[in-house]
């Protein structure tokens, strides 16, 4: 029997082997997997044996130590044997090695005390005081007879977090696993079509099984009632906590006395359910999924240059997106085609790459006259932020209605897409949501799906009106807006081009001010790079060509010189010299603090901060096409 199971990443080997030997010679016995497995022993075994044989488990819970799935499975084990007995802490002990403890989960183990490895004699005393409280080795619970257990899925990242979430909220006052008593409890994972919420659900299904000895019952929310009659279920069955999971609970009008009906029929069950609606808030806990990060983001595409980067946002970290995108980068498309593809008309690329109508699910729930029309008004000022007051202008100008009418329209809708998880809430001060932001990809999903364009055409004019406070007899008389000033573009194509280019420039780092040490440089080049790919990808939208001018300025001498003469030599310049010092980049270290001490970090700086000038003067010029002044003085 051992003492201590010493848990920890490969990259921290180093760190960990003075901690065994400290340990072994406080009189422990201490498992390690580099000591103790034997040559040509299957490790998964020997793991679980060995882990089964040991008093406790002790993480070295550095930053690597959540992105390691043999790390988090011996963690899982050990904390569920320490939750049968009452404590989930009582088998888990934490060395921190980390300066703050934001990365460790479940949130039990962040709150408890942690052991200080630069403090080798007081860690081997905690060690051995606690060990000495434990009466055997810790008992792990087998998984329910007769589960089939497929392995992890390898498009399941970034999600750890959540996946604790929903553990913890599941158990947050269950009594211990053992005595069979845990009270019921419900947990809903919200988010909109694609996000993961079923490859969590899943994910924490294969992970969290031990916890459930009466199993996980799988349920289709679409086809409740046939799934219940389908496993007959009768409540007499169950003699031990089980997880029952309803996946997909429609997104309509259902009643909360409705969603009840669907939890575990017996109070030993766990109730968990995934849901696109957000009107069910007093039903028990609730995990909303965000996009994933830009690092997780990548994982999924895979290693790649700036047009992966490029590829990444244009989806802003919709799993489902990335998944489909990444696969079809290891089959050998290249990112910049899937890019161009992405964005061109026909069908969508993401229906070719699942070889299914994916979109069409991602907009399904928008229902309504008032949520479609707000969808679109949304989609017109993408990718600026939407309100309520906005969409109401839109709507008072094109079809003519009061702004009280107009006003209430616009209200109904936002409020309808926002429960949909069709639109997000921006970041507002003191919680208060005003303005509210929708994905690309739902963008994407209806532009293929949108039933009426001709309405969304209309739409977007009048959107597009409103925004640059022009004022005529079939516009908007907002007050405070001034009057259309005099347009140098030859066509409506040139305007809208030009405002387009406009608003992806203002809202980019090199308009926007980097302030000294702050941000990072690899977003501020990936950022400036997609504004060549945003304007050439604008300029074939509206068949402008991309050539030098003299004379008076026109959208296509202004897009000449932003990419070839303004963005391109920065670029040209500055991106291998990045990429060759993050080549450099130690495994310990974070990007982020590896190029802060970066010797041409300054002078990148500098060069940057030079380009707002003649970034803001094409801005300027645009402006003069589009009528549109985004609080920029007019260009002399």
């Amino acid at each position: 029997m051992w003492d201590v199971f010493l848990s920890y990443s490969r990259a921290d080997v180093e760190s960990v082997r003075p901690l065994a030997r400290a340990l072994r010679e406080g009189g422990l016995r201490v498992f390690t997997d580099e000591t103790g497995v034997a040559p040509f022993e299957g490790i998964s075994d020997t793991i679980r044996r060995e882990l089964a044989r040991s008093k406790a488990l002790l993480a070295y819970y550095s930053a690597g130590y959540p992105a390691r799935e043999a790390c988090q499975w011996e963690l899982t084990c050990a904390y569920l044997a320490g939750l049968a007995e009452g404590d989930p802490r009582r088998r888990v002990m934490v060395v921190n090695p980390e300066p703050a403890a934001a990365h460790i989960h479940p949130v039990e183990l962040r709150d408890a005390r942690h052991a200080d490895p630069a403090d080798p004699a007081g860690l081997v005393a905690d060690v051995r005081a606690h060990v000495a409280r434990l009466d055997g080795p810790m008992g792990l619970p087998e998984p329910a007879e007769g589960r089939s257990r497929p392995g992890p899925h390898p498009e399941f990242v970034g999600r750890l977090p959540e996946l604790w979430q929903v553990h913890s909220a599941l158990h947050a006052h269950a009594a211990p696993l053992t005595a069979g008593r845990a009270a019921a409890r419900t947990v809903q994972i919200r988010g909109m079509a694609g996000i993961g919420k079923t490859l969590l659900a899943r994910e924490y299904a294969l992970r969290f099984e031990a916890a459930y000895p009466g199993g996980v019952h799988w349920l289709d929310g679409r086809a409740y009632d046939a799934s219940a009659r389908a496993l007959d279920v009768d409540p007499r069955r169950f003699d031990r906590p089980f997880l029952w999971i309803v996946d997909g609970v429609p997104t309509g009008r259902l009643t909360v006395q409705e969603i009840v009906a669907m939890t575990a029929p017996h109070p030993l069950g766990h109730t968990l359910f995934t849901l696109r609606s957000r009107a069910y808030d007093a039903l028990g806990a609730v995990v909303d999924l965000e996009p994933l990060d830009a690092p997780h983001a990548r994982v999924l595409l895979g290693d790649g240059d700036d047009a992966t980067d490029t590829l990444a946002e244009a989806v802003d970290g919709h799993p489902l997106a990335l998944a489909l995108l990444g696969r079809a980068i290891r089959a050998g498309h290249h990112p910049r085609t899937l890019y161009d593809h992405l964005h061109a008309r026909g069908r969508s690329l993401l229906d070719t790459l699942a070889e299914d109508d994916v979109t069409a699910d991602v907009v399904a729930d928008v229902a309504g006259e008032e949520a479609t029309d707000v969808l679109r008004c949304a989609a017109a000022l993408h990718p600026l932020p939407l309100t309520v007051r906005d969409a109401a202008g839109v709507l008072a100008a094109v079809d003519r209605v009061p702004p009280a009418v107009a006003r209430r329209r616009a209200a109904q809708g936002v409020a309808e897409l926002s429960v949909r998880s069709l639109l997000d809430p921006e970041n507002a001060a003191d919680g208060v949501r005003e303005a509210w932001r929708l994905h690309p990809v739902t963008l994407h999903a209806w532009h293929h799906h949108d039933p009426a364009p001709a309405r969304t055409e209309a739409l977007r004019h009048a959107a597009l009106r409103a925004l640059c406070g022009r004022r005529g007899p079939d516009t908007l008389g907002l007050p405070g807006s001034r009057r259309e000033g005099l347009v140098a573009a030859s066509s409506e194509s040139e305007r809208m081009a030009a405002f387009d280019i406009q608003v992806e420039l203002v809202t980019r780092i090199g308009v926007q001010e980097l302030a000294p040490g702050q941000g990072s440089l690899r977003e501020a080049l990936a950022s400036l790079k997609s504004v060549i790919d945003f304007t050439r990808a604008t300029l074939h939208t509206y068949s402008i060509g991309l050539a030098p001018g003299a004379g008076a300025q026109t959208v296509q001498s202004l897009a000449y010189s932003l990419v070839n003469e303004v963005i391109r030599p920065f670029t040209t310049t500055w991106h291998p010299r990045l990429t060759a010092y993050e080549a450099t980049r130690p495994d310990a270290v974070s990007p982020l603090d590896h190029e802060a001490g970066w010797a041409e970090g300054a002078a990148m700086r500098a060069e940057l901060a030079a380009l707002r000038e003649p970034l803001q003067e094409i801005v300027r010029g645009l402006g003069g096409i589009s009528g549109a002044g985004f609080g920029l003085a007019a260009a002399g």
